[in-house]
């Protein structure tokens, strides 16, 4: 287990080199704002998350209001002996993303992860790659993209793993950094929502889902900004594949 922990903290430190380099010159920080224009101007995409919103909001609310009664108080206790008088603003974003992180383990495992993966093909439906929705799902005939979707064959997202949670609890110690540690903390976090070449979509999509009780919301709205990205790094393939076939057959 100690070798476990000691490979993925080497990793890490080689991944966040590089995400840094990568994230400065990414655009894929947009792509969370567009998924919110895109969810909003598309009610049709509504439906997982209406099905689902009130025992997830219990939960949420649950979560967070349990967080803050028992751990926020020994958390400003902790982060004083570095931070002084910094510490009871330190624990705000620390307690919030620890309840994102508990909130999500629960939901995300009994209660949206579903409704999540519907609403990232219903997505993909309303952006004309039914195709690519069909090689994971079954889909039905009809023209709401939600209504389209049949069984999945198979589920792309994985369950909270244990990997996922060493990484979570190696960075907690940068919030005993003032000011910086927390930013630095909340962009390693990150991280877990984009690929590693683009991180700085992790960045706003997790900054996002720290927002109490909206972040269920917001964790919607992520999984359409995530397949507007797919679908447009889908088309510029297609598209460019389809210029290298013409400049093939022009020889």
């Amino acid at each position: 287990m100690a070798d476990k922990v000691k490979h993925i903290a080497r990793d890490e430190v080689d991944r966040v080199a590089a995400i840094t380099r990568d994230a400065a010159v990414s655009r894929a920080y947009l792509y969370p704002i567009k998924g919110v224009a895109y969810y909003m101007s598309h009610r049709s995409l509504w439906q997982p998350m209406l099905s689902r919103l009130g025992p997830t909001l219990g939960v949420g609310l649950g979560v967070v209001s349990s967080m803050f009664f028992f751990t926020y108080l020994p958390q400003v206790a902790m982060l004083a002996f570095v931070e002084g008088p910094m510490a009871p603003i330190s624990a705000i974003p620390l307690v919030l993303s620890e309840s994102s992180t508990l909130f999500n383990v629960i939901s995300r495992t009994f209660l949206i992860e579903d409704a999540l993966i519907d609403t990232f093909d219903g997505t993909l439906v309303a952006r004309d790659l039914s195709p690519l929705v069909a090689e994971g799902r079954q889909l039905k005939t009809g023209q709401d993209p939600i209504g389209k979707l049949g069984k999945m064959i198979k589920k792309p997202f994985a369950r909270f793993t244990p990997t996922a949670i060493v990484r979570y609890l190696m960075y907690l110690p940068l919030n005993l950094i003032p000011v910086v540690g927390t930013l630095l903390f909340i962009i390693a976090q990150g991280r877990r929502n984009g690929p590693s070449a683009h991180a700085s979509f992790g960045v706003i999509a997790n900054l996002l889902e720290l927002i109490p009780i909206a972040g269920i919301f917001f964790a919607f709205t992520n999984q359409v900004a995530a397949a507007l990205w797919a679908a447009d790094i889908e088309k510029r393939q297609h598209t460019n594949t389809q210029g290298e076939v013409s400049a093939v057959n022009s020889d």
